[in-house]
């Protein structure tokens, strides 16, 4: 049987975005994050997370960094008795990057390569599971991988309509999608 999956974007929907965070000492969790993904563990989901991290394709943190700074938060989160499932990441940019990560790929939102990794990866059923992201290209990039539900959070950021249209629900933090949800 397939599983259910909160996709999570990270920049904005874990951690508050400060540009390119890369460092432990800079990584604020927004308020609320452990307790809306225990929600929705208790729920069945496994949670998935997918960012685009731009920064190491410009060069102004490596692989290894980010990696470091994964595995930190994902023991942030184990204390919280949560399981982050996997953690999806994409390094490249078509126009702003060292050559290496120059390229117009298929996994940098809004197309869908890392979601698509994931559901083959983890058996998930899309058309059971919801996209949590803070821009326009998160619910883009979910509509193309067929995840039901898309939700759109502000994290302080001001939308268009033309932005929220690609969502199903719109709120401020993850925090409030237990209410919203339940």
């Amino acid at each position: 049987m397939k599983s259910k999956a909160v996709f999570l974007d990270r920049d904005g929907v874990i951690n508050h975005d400060h540009a390119y965070v890369h460092a432990i000492e800079d990584f604020e969790f927004i308020d609320g994050v452990f307790e809306a993904c225990q929600y929705f563990t208790e729920l069945g989901y496994k949670l998935v997370v997918v960012t685009n991290q731009s920064g190491i394709g410009r060069g102004y943190y490596d692989e290894a960094q980010f990696q470091r700074l994964t595995q930190w938060m994902c023991e942030q989160f184990n204390r919280h008795s949560i399981d982050i499932a996997g953690v999806y990441f994409c390094p490249h940019h078509p126009k702003k990057a060292l050559p290496q990560y120059l390229r117009d790929c298929d996994c940098r939102k809004p197309k869908p390569g890392m979601l698509l990794q994931a559901i083959d990866e983890h058996d998930i059923d899309p058309t059971n599971s919801i996209m949590v992201g803070d821009k326009a290209s998160d619910m883009k990039a979910a509509i193309a991988a067929g995840v039901a539900t898309k939700i759109l959070v502000r994290s302080g950021q001001e939308f268009t309509a033309e932005d929220e249209s690609f969502a199903d629900f719109v709120c401020d933090s993850l925090a409030q999608l237990p209410q919203k949800l339940g």
